[in-house]
């Protein structure tokens, strides 16, 4: 006897497992049809899919389903993202919510378990979001950023860079956060506008006692990396000065003037 109402949800989830389970999303053999593929953009493993998803996983799926319709051997690879520094803060927060102890008390070892633990949660609550959107990705090739296949290319990937010297280690300024202790992308950053102050530094001029160059800035920490002074070449003020040195403060270290039309 049929239902008096449609179950969508029911029909769906039946509809799919039978697309599943009888391998019509499988990728076929490198031999036979032109190919055509897609790598799934992976979501990270930090919560639930949004509207945002649901767009571009739609796209991507009409666009499967059509070259699959017209006989190409198609694969529409699926996967999640580690998303380690926003991972790593939702498990601290979970942590704090639930009254355990903090990542420092843990140890290593027990945290990174707790990771894992919420990857299979966050991870699975994502892949059986795309299912019910009716996705046709290739599940049986479904892959995780940190699989032990993918680190290990990144591994080569990053030594053959290095021995070809593209990578390097050098001093740069960067993103430091001073709760995780770690240095961040600018990605990560939120830019917040804040009221700022602006500090004059006098350096002295070389060979003339008494004589100063002040310079403004808002940030007085970089001060200890200066390379050089510029001043306008047609200030009054100051063009004498071009060619000659100053001072700079705490560290003594003799820069050069230099003359330049934008200062």
């Amino acid at each position: 006897m049929l239902p008096k109402s449609f179950d969508a949800r029911e029909a769906e989830a039946r509809i799919y497992k039978n697309w599943e389970e009888s391998g019509v999303f499988a990728a076929g053999s490198e031999d036979g049809p032109e190919s055509y593929a897609i790598v799934i953009p992976p979501p990270n493993v930090t919560g639930s899919l949004h509207m945002g998803h649901a767009l571009n996983n739609s796209l991507q799926d009409i666009l499967i389903r059509q070259h699959r319709m017209r006989g190409f051997n198609v694969l529409w690879q699926p996967g999640t993202d580690h998303a380690g520094i926003a991972t790593q803060m939702l498990v601290e927060r979970k942590l704090a919510h639930e009254g355990e102890p903090d990542r420092w008390t843990l140890g290593r070892e027990e945290f990174i378990k707790r990771v894992w633990a919420w990857k299979e949660e966050s991870g699975g609550t994502i892949t059986n979001q795309l299912r019910r959107l009716g996705a046709s990705c290739d599940w049986s090739r479904e892959r995780f950023t940190m699989d032990k296949g993918l680190s290990d290319a990144v591994l080569k990937v990053f030594v053959a860079l290095h021995k070809e010297g593209l990578i390097y280690k050098d001093k740069r300024l960067v993103n430091w956060d001073t709760t995780l202790r770690t240095a961040i992308s600018d990605l990560e950053v939120q830019q917040v506008e804040k009221q700022g102050h602006l500090w004059h530094l006098r350096y002295p001029i070389a060979d003339q006692t008494g004589r100063y160059l002040v310079v403004a800035t808002t940030r007085p920490e970089t001060m200890l990396g200066d390379a050089a002074v510029a001043v306008h070449p047609e200030d009054e003020r100051y063009k004498d000065l071009i060619g000659g040195f100053v001072r700079l403060p705490i560290v003594d270290r003799l820069i050069p003037i230099v003359g330049d039309e934008h200062a």
